[in-house]
């Protein structure tokens, strides 16, 4: 009798076990990319006049070799998780952090990359924590190489440093250099919701990211330091359409990067890009247009001393299977636009293009070799790289000298690993 009683029992705590595993998951993931970079960055001589003409030096150049990291895709390890509350409700959490396996020097020290928990159902996804912005999936998806490398494009590359916030303040977390110093790629302290998948192609997602700033009343408490009060709000959203082989998207996002609110400054990057791709089998197409404002506003003054500034981007890209493989071309263009009401710059504005040429050689579904080159072409004081060191604009050892940023060339060349 109590053999049969510690039998049934056993049985019990098994049969509650298993019900138990079979509503919720727990799951181990990653991606290992290690690869050999290259970089090398031209400045050319725009010295007009000198005194000493046999001391000029025509352009100099700046290169750096490395064992580099996430060449094709960012490495990562993270913990994800789902369990079945029932009633068609899902609770989730994602805890992703980034690692740097060319040196070991990062590793699961911060869940810098995303960090979120989540509730789902029939009414589509509430999430809270640290995510990628709805305006930046664009630059992203609409990317054949995904912003990752020597091949990532302009677009993404020049908003990241355009639409930082201002007065400093940025905290560096390994790779992840935007945790408090840019939102444009990805935002802490948010709150998003996503449409639920079942809507005939129809996607979207909406996001609101706190500040979490001290405000002061009367506001004449408020401390003299700027760009503090409310730096790091952000507001966006993007909604898109996919449906077999067409998919398109436009997203929208508002950054607070720099205030002074009690002064009557405040300054917003505001980001609206539209993307596409189409799969024609043969070749895969992709497009997208972007453009950024930042808006420098002083309440009761006709104009401030800090002009508005715009930054336009366009890529044009395509991907084509070879084989067990997968060619990755693009093209990306950005230009900016500094507006003054009193001042005329003068000269054309400063703008950059990028071509990238890159190959994928897929060993398994988790493993893939992998090259791409890259040139960006600079000109009117522009100043944008593949990657590596930046621009030299001077020479201490001849004085007197002015040079600027002219061309940069890169490469990848590695392999990466997912699990």
């Amino acid at each position: 009798m109590r053999k049969s009683l510690v039998a049934s029992l056993v049985l019990a705590i098994v049969a509650i076990s298993d019900t138990a595993s079979a509503q919720s998951t727990v799951m181990l993931f990653g991606v290992v990319d290690a690869g050999i970079s290259n970089y090398s960055s031209k400045s050319d001589n725009a010295s007009s006049f000198m005194i000493f003409p046999l001391n000029r030096v025509d352009s100099l150049k700046v290169k750096r070799s490395m064992l580099s990291t996430g060449g094709y895709s960012s490495s990562r390890v993270g913990f994800r998780g789902t369990e079945d509350l029932g009633a068609g409700l899902a609770a989730s959490f994602w805890l992703e952090a980034p690692i740097k396996n060319d040196d070991g020097s990062e590793g699961i020290a911060t869940f810098a990359r995303r960090s979120t928990v989540s509730l789902s159902g029939s009414f589509g996804e509430i999430r809270l924590g640290r995510d990628y912005t709805p305006s930046f999936w664009n630059d992203s998806v609409f990317d054949p190489f995904n912003t990752n490398g020597v091949g990532a494009n302009l677009i993404y590359i020049a908003n990241n440093s355009f639409t930082s916030w201002l007065g400093g303040g940025a905290t560096n977390v390994g790779s992840i250099t935007n945790v408090t110093g840019s939102s444009y790629v990805r935002a802490g302290n948010t709150i998003g919701y996503f449409l639920p998948p079942n809507l005939g192609g129809f996607y979207g997602q909406v996001m609101f990211g706190f500040h979490e700033r001290d405000k002061y009343d009367p506001g004449t408490a408020t401390p003299t330091p700027p760009n503090t009060q409310r730096t790091g709000r952000y507001v966006g959203g993007r909604f898109g359409y996919a449906s077999g082989p067409f998919d398109v998207a436009a997203g929208y996002g508002s950054t607070t990067i720099g205030d002074n609110f009690y002064a009557g400054t405040t300054v917003k990057a505001n980001t609206l890009n539209v993307g596409t791709s189409y799969d024609l089998g043969v070749v895969k197409v992709f497009g997208e247009y972007s453009t950024t404002k930042k808006e420098f506003k002083q309440d009761g003054v006709l104009s401030t001393s800090i002009p508005d500034a715009d930054l336009k981007g366009y890529l044009l890209g395509a991907t084509v299977p070879v084989g067990p493989g997968l060619m990755r071309v693009s093209y990306s263009q950005v230009k900016y636009d500094f507006n003054s009401p009193f001042t005329l710059l003068g000269g054309d504005d400063p703008k950059a293009s990028k071509i990238a040429i890159g190959y994928v050689h897929n060993l398994s579904k988790r493993t893939a070799l992998y090259a791409t080159i890259a040139r960006v072409r600079n000109n009117n004081g522009a100043s944008l790289t593949v990657g590596g060191p930046s621009f030299l604009t001077s020479i201490a050892s001849v004085p007197g000298q002015a040079f600027t940023p002219k061309t940069s060339i890169g490469y990848d060349f590695g392999i990466r690993h997912a699990f």
